[in-house]
């Protein structure tokens, strides 16, 4: 029964013209991105200003894309009835959760896939693009993260209007709201006190989390500046590592707990 509905909300969200659109328009920036700054820019090793760019919108355009669609799927089901029907036949809340999460994946999975490939091909043409393997798991983490809060954003929001609008404030608060906060703040406290406000920062924003674990992991800690040399230090250990990969797997599993928990009350009441 969960793989019947793996396949059936697969098909469902590619069908979706949300989704089309989505890829149409990931592809469609990537490629810009790679065929202004390749014929403008020298090739050069390091964090560059293709490389920060390739950064920048893969964070701010896909947990928007993922927080959205995946949202409103849930919400959808809730909404539509179909989630009540569902519990007619011999599948479990959790079966449900993990086909939807799986299903929102592997669809997302295939937009990032067409993106990238459509990337390469294009840097054939223009002298070669290499997309860092850091850069592929940080995608692929990224997906797993938001497809899961996108999923309790849906269940929790029960409509596809409010799942819509409060993955907007998620992402709002994720990518700006957040930032500017630290901003405000720091003009009213010490630079040490600053300094702690930004690593816990990094730490509940998954955005900042997944920015900070490519420094991290592509050895480039350096442009965050003195003021985080310990934190970057120790995330470059051995045990930092282990921690870095607890905390993403925190950021999957407990949306995806309170998922369940919100569905179990949701069936009680109905």
């Amino acid at each position: 029964m969960n793989s019947m509905l793996i396949k059936l909300e697969l098909k469902q969200m590619l069908r979706s013209r949300w989704m089309q659109l989505v890829g149409l328009l990931f592809t469609f920036v990537f490629t810009a991105i790679i065929v202004i700054q390749q014929m403008a820019l020298p090739d050069v090793d390091g964090f560059t200003r293709q490389t920060a760019s390739f950064l920048n919108v893969l964070l701010f355009l896909l947990p928007l894309f993922i927080l959205t669609i995946g949202s409103m799927s849930v919400a959808g089901d809730v909404e539509s009835g179909w989630l009540s029907l569902l519990k007619t036949y011999p599948m479990t809340r959790r079966q449900y959760i993990a086909g939807k999460y799986i299903a929102s994946v592997l669809a997302f999975l295939l937009v990032v896939a067409v993106a990238f490939g459509v990337i390469l091909a294009m840097g054939g043409f223009l002298g070669g693009v290499r997309l860092p393997l850091i850069f592929i798991v940080l995608t692929l983490l990224c997906i797993f993260i938001f497809v899961s809060l996108g999923i309790a954003v849906g269940a929790f929001a029960k409509t596809r209007l409010f799942a819509l609008s409060l993955s907007l404030v998620l992402w709002s608060v994720f990518l700006l709201l957040i930032s500017y906060a630290l901003m405000a703040i720091g003009t009213v406290v010490a630079g040490h006190t600053l300094q702690k406000l930004t690593i816990i920062g990094i730490h509940i924003n998954p955005v900042e989390w997944l920015r900070f674990g490519y420094f991290i992991f592509t050895d480039q800690a350096s442009v965050l500046g003195p003021a985080f040399y310990k934190v970057t230090q120790f995330y470059s250990s051995p045990l930092g590592y282990a921690v870095y990969i607890a905390v993403t797997l925190l950021w999957i599993v407990c949306p995806l707990a309170y998922t369940n928990l919100l569905l179990t009350s949701f069936s009680e009441r109905s």
